[in-house]
C-alpha cells in the first residue's frame, strides 16, 4: 500500500515536472519566435521603402536604357564618310547582300548582322565601303549605324540586371550601370558599323545568363535552371560566332562548371545517377548548344554566299566549282602535255595554290622561291612538259599527249619558265625536308626537275589513268630524291611574304593530305570543252566548315607586326588599362569630323587599380586562410565575393592576358570586353569596402556621399571627353585641352 502510494506520488511528481518543462519549452519557443519575428521585421523594408524599391526596379532600367540609346545614337550620322573598320565590315555586309563568297579572319554572325542592317535600311549591297570615302546617297549608313548602336545600348540594362542578380547593394548597382553607360570607348565604337559592340553585347549577355544560372544552383533541374543554362549556352555560341575572342567568356563559364562538378563529386548525399545527370545537362547546354549555334552560323553563311567572290581561293576546288559564276572547273576534262595551263591546289586543310615568283631564297640554294599562296594570281600558273632527254613537246603535233599516272614530267612555271626543282638542301623552315625551288629553264636543268605523277584518288567515273581537274587527287614524287611535293603548313618569314612553305617531304604516309594535290583551273584552247551535262560531286558541309575555320586561323596568325614597318594605329596590351595610348579612327584634318578611341579616365584608371587591389585582396585572404582565420563566413558575402569579384576578375584576366602574349598585331578596341569586367571588379570593391558603413547612420551618410560624388565624377568625366565620342568639329587645335598624356594625340600637339 505504501509502495503503491509512494509510486503514485512519484509518478505524479514526474508528470508535474514534465508538464512544467513543456510549459517552459513552449514559452521559450514563443520567445524565440517573437525574437525571430522582431529580427525579420528589422530586415524587411518598411511598406513605403518596399514600394520605392519596386518602383525603382521598374523605372530605373527604363531610364538607364533610354539614356543608353540616346548617348549611343546622339549625332551618329554627322560624319558621312566611311570610318575606320567600316571599310571592312560594311564591305562584308555587302557581300551577303550580293551573295558573293569572301574570306575573313572572324566567324560570320556579326558580319551577317551587318548585312541584315543593310537589308533593313534598303541597301542593295552594291557599295564596297572604301575607307575614308563619302557615303553615296543610296547607302543609308545612318540606319545601319543605328542598328549597331542598339547592341551597345542594350549592354546597359544587362549591366543593371547583372549587378542586381549578383547581390550588390542598390548604390553599387547604379554605380556599375553608370560606369557602363558613361564609358567613352563603349560610346565611340557603338556609333559605327563594326563588330565590337556586337561582341560586347553577346559577352555581357552570356555573363548575365551565367549569373542567373548560378542563382538557380539550389534548384537544379527545374524549369528556370534549364532556361538560364540553355540561354547561357546560346549566348556563348553567339559570342564566339561574332569573333573567336568569344572563346574567352566560354572559358570563364567553363572554369565555373569544372569547380561546380568537382564540389558535386565530393557530395556524398548526391547519387551517381544525379551526378551523371548534372554532367549531361552541362554537356548539352554549355558545349553542344554553343557548338550548334556556331555551326548554324556557318551553315547560313555558306547558304547566303552562293556566288563566286574574292575569297574563293581559300576553299577546296570542288567547293569553288559549286559557286555560281565560278571559273573553277570550266576547262577541258583532260590535261595535255605542253598546252594545258593549270593551277595546282594543295588538299590539306588550309591548302593553297602552288606559286612562284621572281624573288629568290636569301639562304640555301638562293634559287627562285616556290611557295603556296591563298589567292588567285598569274604566278600560280604551271604547265606539264616532257622530261629531259625527250624532244620538247610542240603544240603543232597532230596527236595530243595527255598527262597520265605513273609517268614522269617536268612542271614549268608559266611566267618565269623555271622548272619545279628540288635538291638535298634543307627547306627554309622544315629542316627535315628538302627545299623546293624554281631552277633553270627549257635548256638548263637536271633530272631533279623530274616528277612522277601518282593518282591518290579519283572521284566519278572518268579514266583513272589520267589527270582530271578537281576530281583527281594526285601526288608528285621526285624521281631522284624519292620525296613528295608538299605544303608543310609552316609560313615563310617576311622575305617570303609570309606565304606557305613548299618542301619535298621524305617518306610521308600515303594519306598525308599535305602531299595531295588537284588541278583547280585548266585552260586549253585546243581540247574540247567540258560536256554540258557534266556535274561535279557536292562537297561535305562539315569538311567545308573545318577547312574554312583552319583557313581563318591561318590568316589571323599571319596578322603579325612587320619589323620594317611602323603601324601608327597598333598598340600593346599594357597601354590599354593604363590609357597610355589612344586611337584615331579617321582623318585628322580641320575639315573632318574626328573620333578618338580612348577609355574614360575616371573609370578606366580606377578599374585598373581595382583589378590590382582585388588581386592583392585574394592573396591576403589566402594567407589568412593558411593561418586559420575565418573570413567571408556569411554565405551571402561569400557568394557576392565569388560571382561579383572572383569570376569577373577571372574573366578580365582571360580577356586581357592572351593579347599580352600573342604575336599578332593588336589595337585599343581589343580591350573592350576586358574593360567591362574590370568595371565590375571596381563595383565589387566599392560594395565590399563600404558595406559595414551602412550599420551606422553616420557611416551610411558617408557611404552615400562617396557614391554620389563618384557618380558625378564619372558622368562629368564622360561629358568632358564627350567630343572624342560624339565627333570633334572645327579646328584640331581647339581640342588641345584633352591631350592629358603624350599618347593622347587628340590635337596635333603630340603627333
Amino acid at each position: 500500500m505504501s509502495r503503491s502510494t509512494g509510486y503514485d506520488d512519484s509518478a505524479g511528481g514526474a508528470s508535474e515536472k514534465l508538464s512544467h518543462r513543456r510549459q517552459n519549452n513552449a514559452e521559450e519557443v514563443d520567445i524565440l519566435k517573437q525574437r525571430e519575428n522582431e529580427d525579420t521585421s528589422k530586415l524587411k523594408p518598411a511598406p513605403r521603402t518596399s514600394a520605392i524599391l519596386r518602383i525603382e526596379s521598374i523605372a530605373m532600367p527604363i531610364v538607364f536604357t533610354g539614356l543608353a540609346f540616346f548617348l549611343r545614337m546622339y549625332k551618329i550620322g554627322i560624319n558621312d564618310h566611311v570610318v575606320w573598320d567600316e571599310a571592312h565590315f560594311g564591305k562584308f555586309g555587302s557581300y551577303y547582300l550580293r551573295h558573293e563568297f569572301y574570306h575573313d579572319v572572324h566567324p560570320p554572325l556579326g558580319k551577317m548582322l551587318v548585312g541584315l542592317s543593310g537589308y533593313l535600311a534598303g541597301y542593295n549591297g552594291s557599295y564596297d565601303f572604301i575607307s575614308g570615302e563619302q557615303y553615296p546617297d543610296y547607302v543609308d549608313y545612318i540606319k545601319m549605324r543605328l542598328f549597331n548602336a542598339a547592341f551597345s545600348a542594350l549592354c546597359v540594362p544587362l549591366a543593371y540586371y547583372t549587378a542586381k542578380t549578383i547581390g550588390f547593394s542598390l548604390p553599387t548597382v547604379w554605380l556599375f550601370t553608370i560606369l557602363v553607360l558613361f564609358e567613352n570607348s563603349f560610346t565611340t565604337l557603338g556609333k559605327f558599323i563594326l563588330l565590337d559592340s556586337m561582341l560586347l553585347f553577346f559577352t555581357v549577355a552570356a555573363f548575365f545568363s551565367f549569373v542567373m544560372y548560378h542563382k538557380q544552383r539550389s534548384r537544379p533541374f527545374t524549369r528556370k535552371w534549364w532556361k538560364w543554362m540553355l540561354l547561357t549556352g546560346i549566348t556563348l555560341g553567339c559570342a564566339i560566332s561574332v569573333k573567336m575572342v568569344g572563346l574567352l567568356i566560354i572559358l570563364t563559364v567553363g572554369f565555373y562548371v569544372v569547380g561546380e562538378l568537382w564540389i558535386f563529386l565530393g557530395d556524398k548525399k548526391m547519387s551517381w545517377k544525379t551526378y551523371i545527370q548534372h554532367w549531361l545537362a552541362r554537356i548539352i547546354c554549355l558545349i553542344i548548344v554553343p557548338f550548334l549555334v556556331f555551326l548554324l552560323c556557318f551553315k547560313i553563311h555558306f547558304d547566303l554566299l552562293s556566288h563566286s567572290g574574292t575569297g574563293d581561293a581559300n576553299m577546296p576546288s570542288l567547293f569553288q566549282a559549286g559557286l555560281a559564276g565560278s571559273e573553277v572547273g570550266l576547262g577541258p576534262r583532260d590535261i595535255a602535255v605542253g598546252s594545258s595551263l593549270v593551277s595546282i591546289k594543295n588538299q590539306a586543310l588550309g591548302g593553297s595554290l602552288l606559286h612562284s615568283h621572281v624573288q629568290t631564297y636569301p639562304e640555301g640554294s638562293n634559287q627562285q622561291q616556290v611557295t603556296a599562296y591563298g589567292y588567285k594570281d598569274t604566278n600560280n600558273e604551271w604547265f606539264f612538259d616532257r622530261i629531259r632527254g625527250l624532244p620538247h613537246y610542240e603544240k603543232s603535233e597532230n596527236e595530243t599527249e595527255f598527262v597520265t599516272a605513273g609517268n614522269q614530267y617536268r612542271l614549268l612555271h608559266n611566267n618565269t619558265q623555271r622548272n619545279l626543282h628540288t635538291h638535298p638542301i634543307p627547306a627554309p623552315v622544315s629542316k627535315s625536308a628538302w627545299e623546293v625551288s624554281g631552277y633553270g629553264n627549257e635548256l638548263v636543268g637536271d633530272d631533279k626537275d623530274h616528277w612522277i605523277v601518282e593518282v591518290a584518288a579519283q572521284h566519278g567515273e572518268e579514266d583513272a589513268s589520267k589527270l582530271h581537274p578537281l576530281t583527281t587527287s594526285f601526288r608528285l614524287k621526285n624521281a631522284v630524291l624519292d620525296c613528295y611535293l608538299a605544303q608543310t603548313g609552316n609560313h615563310l618569314p617576311e622575305w617570303g611574304f609570309r606565304q606557305s612553305e613548299i618542301a619535298c617531304i621524305k617518306n610521308p604516309f600515303r594519306r598525308d593530305k599535305r602531299t595531295w594535290w588537284n588541278i583547280e583551273s585548266h585552260v586549253n584552247e585546243v581540247l574540247p570543252p567540258r560536256p554540258d551535262d557534266f556535274k561535279y560531286p557536292k562537297t561535305n558541309f562539315i569538311k567545308d566548315f573545318i577547312h574554312l575555320n583552319l583557313a581563318m586561323m591561318a590568316t589571323n596568325n599571319a596578322l603579325i607586326p612587320e619589323s620594317d614597318k611602323l603601324d601608327g594605329l597598333a598598340s600593346s596590351a599594357w597601354q590599354w588599362p593604363t590609357l597610355n595610348l589612344g586611337l584615331r579612327l579617321n582623318g585628322w584634318g580641320d575639315d573632318s569630323i574626328r573620333y578618338f578611341l580612348l577609355g574614360s579616365p575616371f573609370s578606366t584608371w580606377p578599374s585598373s587599380v581595382a583589378v590590382i587591389g582585388f588581386a592583392v585582396f585574394i592573396i591576403v585572404l589566402v594567407l589568412r586562410w593558411q593561418r586559420q582565420y575565418s573570413d567571408l563566413t556569411d554565405p551571402q558575402d561569400l557568394n557576392t565575393f565569388l560571382i561579383g569579384g572572383v569570376f569577373p576578375m577571372l574573366a578580365w584576366g582571360l580577356h586581357f592576358t592572351p593579347f599580352v602574349i600573342m604575336s599578332r598585331v593588336t589595337y585599343v578596341h581589343h580591350y573592350l570586353p576586358a574593360l567591362y569586367f574590370a568595371l565590375l571588379v571596381l563595383s565589387y570593391m566599392f560594395d565590399a569596402g563600404m558595406k559595414s558603413w551602412s550599420k551606422s547612420k553616420c557611416g551610411h551618410v558617408m557611404r552615400l556621399s562617396i557614391y554620389l560624388t563618384y557618380y558625378a565624377i564619372v558622368i562629368g568625366g564622360f561629358l568632358y571627353f564627350s567630343p572624342i565620342s560624339f565627333g570633334m568639329e572645327g579646328p584640331v587645335a581647339d581640342f588641345e585641352y584633352l591631350d592629358w598624356l603624350p599618347g593622347w594625340y587628340i590635337s596635333n600637339k603630340n603627333k
